[in-house]
């Protein structure tokens, strides 16, 4: 074949290859390039074997697919050693191992898009002084043999079809080469299409993202038999009648988010419904059925993976196969319906945050934010502090719920309360104030001034309230509702509780911070019983009265009591998470407080850099962490 007239990216790779066949430590030495149809294992394999065919004094490809043709090819290779005859019964493939053997090489042979590693077991050369570069996309190769060529680099990517095309459009050709999942062989195709066509860049991502699918079977790309899509409908179609659970896997895998598909976390499945049991059979119950599908799929290089039991998909692939899928209702929903089983019940579980973290991309792309599964997630990354994801997620539940429910119905409200809280814990308490007062009266409209969930809105109301600066109205609100609140639930319930702590912060807020401290200090009992001692409400009520403590002129007291609630609240919630965060912070200002700004200062260095790349530099709580270092500095002499 001739020399690719384009290889863009690949220098580290053909770097590689030249390095395992230097550092083997027997010949013949073999290299196997494996990895995704159209990734350019053969483009590299070429531009390998024209790089360094002077060092070569023999250098041969084999078309490997078919063993009929691999076969002739043999043969002449045969003859052209002057090991066989025009017309000759003996095996070319001993023929060719002989005269190998005794060749004074060094020689080169290029086995090209071997399907089946057993098949070319008998052709691979036993003997001689030369090199063996194999081009595949079965993966199961052998570490010290296998080389995974994966996709080009993005910039890469754009710079080809910039320069392919002769059109300079940065923006457009990154967007075109994201599209395309950064494939060589798509991106070459894409490049062909606008020359055929005459389209801009610009003009093909429009129509890209209209029809995709058909655009994949379009184009001539130079130095590649077929089009992108045939490149894989091939592999499909054999493994349909070999394995078809491999191919149910694959639509399966085709409905979640393209990269870091947890397998081990999906499947098997519990209790699936009858729908998904027709369309996923034995992958739902049976692990080897899993690992047979697994083996099938990366032996085409359909798949691929990524550590921790995780597969990935190119996004290619995925648009292939559901074109192809008739059903594809059907398929999303059985994907939906394994994705919602796998996620946690309890958002606060810390234990818990690794899988809802590996779920999320997924849940995000395949399920309903209707689904409560959904939901929790959202929840997750709020109790995990990541706020601006959770609004997001939250959002899309609100405006899911507002189109099919309604506004009045009181999921809706329960929606508009989650992004209201969430917008609050973002920093934004004016924002949070001004929905929390919609949520109230959407829920005494609908629900009752009594109702529970009228209640919880009360109370959150009044703390965004003083958080946005008015702690005597605040204060206020919740003297209102606490005997309601008392009546309701009980004088010990965990929303009376809630009540009774912000009732003392905003008493505080309002100037009396004696009475604030004392009453959370007899609150921390009842925490305790109630909640429990490592449980979120319990730590933030320590936190509070050992802040009203130092307020009330203590502050000795206010850093003792703050640091044991720092190693509680860092063992609970982790190191960054933005309640321990502020509780460092406040550790911070009460040793300041308590005379030591030199120890102050070194505390809010250390604190500041991961408060600002976890909450921002313009969040209201970073603003008051750098005036106190300035402030502590002042003290200082710094």
């Amino acid at each position: 074949m001739p020399r690719p007239l384009r290889l863009a990216g690949r220098e580290s790779l053909l770097a590689g290859i030249e390095r395992r066949f230097r550092a083997a430590g027997a010949l013949p030495a073999v290299v196997v390039l494996h990895g995704l149809g159209g990734v350019g294992k053969t483009s590299a394999a070429l531009e390998y074997a024209y790089r360094h065919q002077d060092g070569y004094r023999l250098v041969w490809q084999f078309a490997a697919e078919d063993e009929v043709v691999l076969s002739n090819g043999l043969s002449e290779l045969a003859l052209l050693l002057g090991v066989r005859g025009l017309v000759d019964g003996a095996d070319p493939a001993a023929q060719v191992h002989a005269a190998l053997a005794v060749h004074p090489g060094p020689w080169l042979l290029v086995l090209d898009n071997v399907t089946d590693p057993g098949a070319i077991r008998r052709v691979l050369p036993p003997a001689g002084h030369g090199h063996v570069l194999i081009t595949s996309r079965y993966a199961h190769w052998p570490p010290p043999l296998g080389i995974e060529v994966d996709t080009l680099e993005p910039e890469v990517a754009a710079d080809f079809l910039r320069t392919r095309t002769g059109d300079d459009d940065p923006g457009s050709s990154a967007e075109v080469a994201r599209e395309l999942g950064l494939l060589p062989l798509a991106l070459e195709q894409a490049a062909a299409y606008t020359l055929e066509s005459g389209r801009t860049l610009r003009e093909y991502l429009a129509l890209l993202r209209r029809r995709r699918t058909e655009l994949l079977s379009r184009g001539r790309p130079w130095e590649y038999d077929q089009p992108v899509s045939a490149t894989w409908t091939l592999a499909l179609d054999r493994l349909a009648g070999r394995n078809p659970e491999a191919i149910a896997m694959l639509r399966f895998f085709a409905c979640l988010a393209p990269d870091d598909i947890p397998l081990r976390l999906l499947l098997p499945a519990a209790s699936p419904t009858a729908e998904a049991r027709s369309l996923l059979g034995p992958l739902l119950d049976d692990d080897a059925a899993v690992d047979d599908a697994v083996r099938a799929l990366r032996a085409y290089s359909l798949i691929r993976p990524v550590g921790d039991g995780s597969m990935s998909v190119h996004r290619l692939v995925r648009l292939v196969v559901l074109d192809q899928v008739a059903e594809q209702r059907d398929w999303r929903a059985a994907a939906a319906e394994v994705l919602a089983a796998a996620v946690p019940e309890v958002p606060e579980h810390r234990k818990d945050w690794p899988v809802f973290a590996r779920l999320l991309p997924h849940v995000a792309a395949a399920l309903d934010p209707f689904e409560p599964a959904f939901r929790r997630v959202a929840e997750f990354l709020a109790w995990s502090g990541d706020y601006p994801t959770s609004r997001l997620l939250h959002e899309r539940v609100l405006a899911t719920r507002l189109e099919r429910l309604g506004p009045d119905h009181p999921d809706t409200l329960w929606s508009m309360d989650d992004v209201a809280f969430v917008i609050g814990l973002a920093g934004d308490f004016p924002t949070a104030r001004e929905q929390y007062a919609d949520v109230l009266e959407g829920r005494k409209r609908v629900l009752g001034l009594t109702h529970e969930d009228t209640l919880t809105a009360w109370d959150r109301l009044a703390f965004w309230t003083g958080k946005s600066g008015e702690a005597a109205a605040a204060r206020d609100l919740c003297a209102e509702l606490l005997p309601l609140r008392e009546r309701v639930s009980g004088p010990e319930h965990p929303e009376t509780l809630q009540v009774i702590g912000n009732l003392a912060w905003q008493t505080g807020e309002a100037g009396d911070a004696e009475a604030a401290r004392d009453r959370l200090a007899a609150l921390i009992p009842v925490a305790v019983r109630v909640y429990g001692a490592d449980r979120h409400d319990t730590l933030t009520i320590r936190a509070n009265h050992a802040h009203w403590c130092g307020r009330a002129g203590d502050p000795v007291i206010a850093r003792d009591l703050m640091a044991a609630v720092a190693v509680d609240r860092d063992r609970v919630s982790g190191p960054e998470h933005p309640e321990t965060l502020l509780v460092r912070a406040a550790l911070a200002r009460w040793t300041g407080e308590a005379g030591d700004p030199g120890r102050a200062c070194e505390l809010y260095e250390e604190l500041i850099p991961v408060r600002v790349r976890v909450l921002g530099r313009d969040h209201a709580d970073v603003r008051k962490d750098l005036d106190r270092l300035t402030h502590f500095r002042s003290l200082t002499g710094r």
